[in-house]
């Protein structure tokens, strides 16, 4: 591994099972990639276990997707055995995803038991590939390809590998392309952040941006392309979006902590909001529940100082919330938010 460059650097010094468990929040994967997932369920009691069924579903702002690959039980798994799954699927759409792994099964005794765990994703940014092919019979030189955004988006070329004193193309230093060559131009896209909140803006069929092509041919004359604004499907985030700005990485066990949650309305209409904060049995929320958060205008947002305090140790869950529209007696909940990592802050006395 200290060899390999597509290794981070000092991971060898990491223990091996640290490296293959997956962390409850594991950061950000783009539009159009494929997440892929090795899932393993294994017995550490001493008894035999019956029945066990193994369930991955992939939770979207707007749909509920199977990932298993069988959805037939196994009828029975020993001690220290082991039943291993690989889930893939193709990124669509934008904003969180939630891996959602459910176990069942039936100990000696008959008791039925069932657990689940809960792993985030976000897609905030959006990846554009464009595949450019002389169709031509002479080679001819790239003197441009660039994407010009629309206005909600900033975007950064990808195609240039920086070093300490230059940028050089990821092409090379010979920017010609053959005949009936092909090159791969990548982009990323990532919205405004007078945008980025408004999913009521940001929603349906909205514009990235166009691709601007020059080139030379091989006696020197210029060709020019623009296309037509390109397009992508957006994705809805329902009536109200509840998005953390604020949340420290580690706390200490039993002691308050503060939290920046953000209230956007996505609808087209005005809302007024109640908030309610619903205890849970490692995290305790700090404050009065139930208060008037007031009336909020379409598209406009609220940021929330919020108070809450972990009596278990360990990688724990902030739920609880709930944001209830007055005018419609419609009721939001918002658990599995974000998740925070519990130390105890002193050690016990050695006997």
């Amino acid at each position: 591994m200290k060899d390999d460059p597509s290794t981070v650097k000092g991971a060898e010094t990491l223990i091996l099972g640290e490296m293959l468990t997956l962390p409850q929040n594991f950061g950000n994967i783009f539009l159009g990639e494929t997440f892929s997932s090795y899932i393993s369920v294994h017995n550490d009691s001493n008894q035999v276990v019956k029945d066990i069924l193994v369930k991955a579903d992939l939770q979207t702002s707007s749909q509920r997707l199977n990932l298993s690959a069988s959805n037939s039980a196994v009828s029975e798994l020993k001690p220290e055995c082991c039943i291993d799954d690989v889930i893939h699927h193709e990124v669509k759409e934008i904003g969180t995803h939630i891996l959602v792994c459910a176990v069942s099964y039936t100990t000696q005794t008959g008791e039925k038991l069932y657990f689940r765990k809960f792993f985030k994703f976000q897609t905030d940014e959006v990846f554009l590939e464009a595949q450019i092919q002389n169709i031509t019979t002479s080679p001819m030189f790239m003197e441009k390809v660039s994407l010009e955004p629309s206005m909600m988006y900033n975007v950064t070329e990808l195609n240039n590998v920086s070093s300490s004193s230059e940028s050089e193309s990821t092409f090379g230093g010979m920017s010609y392309l053959q005949p009936l060559d092909t090159r791969q131009y990548l982009y990323c896209l990532k919205p405004k952040p007078e945008f980025a909140e408004k999913a009521g803006v940001i929603k349906g069929v909205t514009v990235i941006g166009k691709l601007d092509i020059v080139w030379k041919t091989n006696l020197g004359e210029r060709g020019r392309l623009q296309t037509s604004q390109l397009q992508r499907m957006a994705p809805g985030y329902g009536d109200v979006r509840l998005s953390l700005e604020l949340i420290p990485d580690t706390v200490s066990l039993e002691e308050p902590f503060d939290i920046t949650c953000k209230i956007t309305n996505c609808s087209e209409r005005t809302m007024d909001l109640v908030l309610e904060m619903c205890n849970t049995r490692s995290v305790h929320w700090c404050g009065v529940s139930g208060r008037q958060l007031g009336k909020l205008t379409p598209n406009a947002s609220l940021a929330i100082p919020l108070k809450l305090l972990s009596s278990v140790q360990g990688l724990q869950s902030i739920s609880g919330l709930r944001l209830t529209d007055t005018f419609l007696k419609r009721t939001y909940e918002y658990d599995d938010i974000a998740q925070v990592c519990v130390v105890c802050p002193y050690s016990s006395p050695e006997s």
